[in-house]
């Protein structure tokens, strides 16, 4: 008894963490597998001992509620459904009944409600019993009607999602890998629940109404409702109602005990080119009377129940598990194994997400494994047949070599490096440095740079150059294949003829922007010998390099270890040091600053290239030596305004810019 009751605590410790990691941290550390798995192991000692602990994930529901937004009880507990995937159990839930049948979406449930026509509130579903109000937000999702027919008080809840298109365009926008989102739910929940409703209206969140809690009294709808105009006898009438009123519904159908396995396998197939987030179905009885005379439990309703997904699983060998290092120092464990058709698609790889994990799963080289995709999306491990536990965690780091560290966390373990020069923690640098205005190498995302760091295959820049060494290991990874070996290769062969001044900028040096290190380049005729030995007094008596600037400068090429970097760089790359002494034009000895927003030229770059062209300089700060400061918003307070004025430096808009170069 005593040992079965600290199983209990046991569970529900990792089940409440793995709960709070996903939906306040937007991680996981177990799979959904194993989510399950413990959760139905937790749900057995309940039964079995007769005890439910307080803090139980079997009757706490949701996420705590931790931002700043407002907060407001339901007027009755939000309860979440039980859930089977069996298509038997579902047609012995239905019985002789009639159900609807229709997607269970992953997103973000809320509860709108409307009075005298017109959106009054809206609100998360919270942890059940207590939500968010995100009004705001909501008057921006894409699809919200603000007011629609029915004059009573009407509440209707739906799910906040973001599509799959939509999510991926927000992601690729981002150029930090690690603000990426992982999963448009974690995105549409972050997004819901965002302060600045401006942030909201940009992504796109649409909502899809699942039922109506309240109201649906409409005059003149007669046929739609009771003789006595009181609430609707079916479910199909509300979700018909909902339409009336210009609410986008979820896909559903009518289904019986006969009909329902048909159906599901229809929405099955659906799932393969379904744009929005679904983790599975959600089948509640038409007959809203006898639906509610079922009454519920101390967790979920009776009238409804959700079918997960029954995974496809498919039996492979395990190749090896790679250690893969990030730049927070964490060491992430893939498992690599013989390729699998799964749902439609190849795998042969999936995250393993901790060192635990590889130790329940007793992981090792050879052995048998079970694969499947959660929610019919994420390869996961689901079982190791073999179970040889070879596989042990590396002592050292795959990126630097420095001895690796396990933290324990809550009985959660994972492998870190505490090397801080690793260069998977550098991934920053590596990514400027291949940006357009540096070496502009394409095919090198910051995604693509951690893997390659993460696994030791880049560690300086010029590593960058010699890739070919790992073709076999790069074409055989997730997301390549030859051709973009190929092109990669052909893109960083391209970029190894460069200028000194791309390659100065490319280094990274604090304060020295583009514009800045084109100056340089050019006081030093694109000799990178000078470039590379300037003092700060010959620094200073460039326009735009400041005393700052020049200390941080000399001080980068004093450093030992970026000697070295440059110089293996210097063996790799063929610069460019033509110089043509410019022979003049109507900027010429001008300098000039350029900020805000341009209108007639593409961006700023493009001002700088006409100056430039011009025989004229530009800087990025303003200073005595400045000429013109450009600026579409001369009243601005900004301060580059207020230094010109300061300086008595003349502000000039654009047109005013332009007008000067038709006067050459």
């Amino acid at each position: 008894m005593e040992a079965k009751r600290k199983r209990m605590e046991e569970l529900v410790a990792q089940l409440n963490k793995a709960a709070r990691v996903y939906y306040q941290e937007s991680n996981e550390i177990m799979s959904n597998q194993e989510y399950d798995q413990l959760y139905d192991e937790l749900e057995a000692l309940e039964k079995e001992l007769g005890i439910t602990l307080s803090n139980s994930p079997t009757v706490n529901v949701g996420y705590e509620i931790v931002s700043g937004l407002p907060k407001e009880d339901h007027p009755k507990p939000m309860l979440s459904l039980d859930k089977t995937k069996s298509i038997d159990d579902l047609k012995s839930w239905l019985g002789d009944k009639e159900g609807i049948l229709s997607w269970k979406l992953d997103g973000l449930t809320i509860v709108l409600t409307y009075e005298d026509g017109k959106l009054a509130k809206a609100v998360t579903r919270g942890d059940g019993v207590t939500g968010e109000v995100i009004t705001n937000n909501a008057k921006v999702f894409d699809n919200i009607p603000l007011t629609i027919p029915a004059r009573d008080t009407v509440v209707v809840r739906g799910e906040a999602v973001i599509s799959y298109d939509d999510f991926e365009e927000i992601n690729k926008n981002i150029g930090d890998v690690d603000a990426k989102y992982k999963n448009p739910r974690n995105l549409c929940s972050g997004t819901v629940r965002q302060l600045n409703n401006e942030i909201t209206a940009q992504r796109h969140v649409k909502f899809y109404a699942f039922s109506l809690a309240e109201g649906g009294k409409m005059q003149g709808t007669a046929e739609a409702n009771d003789e006595a105009g009181a609430s609707f006898r079916f479910r199909h009438q509300q979700m018909d109602f909902l339409a009336a009123q210009g609410f986008d519904t979820v896909d559903r159908v009518i289904v019986t005990a006969e009909t329902i396995e048909a159906a599901v396998l229809d929405f099955e197939k659906k799932i393969e080119t379904f744009d929005l987030p679904s983790d599975g179905l959600v089948l509640i009885y038409d007959d809203i009377e006898y639906g509610v005379s079922l009454g519920t439990t101390a967790k979920f309703p009776r009238d409804s129940i959700a079918f997960k997904w029954k995974d496809e699983i498919k039996e492979t060998a395990l190749i090896e598990v790679l250690w893969n290092a990030s730049r927070t120092g964490l060491i992430n464990p893939i498992a690599i194994f013989e390729p699998v058709e799964l749902e439609g698609t190849t795998v042969s790889r999936a995250s393993v997400h901790n060192v635990s994990i590889v130790k329940s799963l007793a992981l090792g080289t050879g052995d048998i494994i079970k694969v499947y995709k959660a929610n019919m999306i994420i390869p996961q491990i689901a079982e190791n047949t073999t179970k040889s536990g070879t596989i042990k965690p590396p002592a050292n780091c795959p990126a630097c070599g420095a001895e690796t560290e396990i933290h324990d966390d809550s009985g959660v373990e994972t492998l870190h490096c505490p090397n801080p020069e690793c260069p998977a923690k550098k991934i920053k640098a590596f990514t400027h440095f291949v940006s357009r205005n540096a070496l502009n190498i394409e095919g090198l995302s910051e995604a693509t740079l951690e893997k390659f760091a993460g696994e030791g295959m880049i560690c300086d820049f010029a590593d960058l150059f010699k890739l070919e060494r790992w073709q076999d290991k790069i074409v055989n990874m997730e997301g390549f294949g030859q051709k973009s070996f190929d092109n990669l290769i052909e893109s960083a062969a391209a970029a190894s003829h460069t200028t000194p001044a791309r390659l100065l900028y490319a280094l990274g040096i604090p304060n020295i922007g583009a514009a800045n290190a084109k100056m340089i380049a050019k006081e030093c005729q694109n000799i990178w010998a000078k470039i590379q030995g300037l003092t700060e007094e010959e620094l200073t008596s460039i326009d735009g390099i400041g005393d700052v600037m020049a200390k941080g400068y000399v001080d980068f090429f004093r450093d030992e270890e970026n000697i070295r970097a440059v110089s293996e760089l210097l063996e790799v790359l063929s610069l460019d040091e033509t110089f043509v002494q410019s022979a003049g034009g109507s900027l010429s000895g001008k300098t000039f600053v350029i900020t805000g927003k341009v209108y007639h030229y593409e961006n700023r770059d493009a001002v700088k290239a006409a100056i430039e062209a011009a025989g004229g300089k530009t800087a990025s700060s303003v200073s005595a030596k400045t000429d013109y400061l450009i600026n579409n918003d001369i009243s601005s307070g900004s301060s580059k305004n207020k230094k010109a004025k300061e300086l008595g430096v003349p502000i000039i808009t654009e047109e005013e810019f332009m007008g000067m170069l038709d006067s050459e």
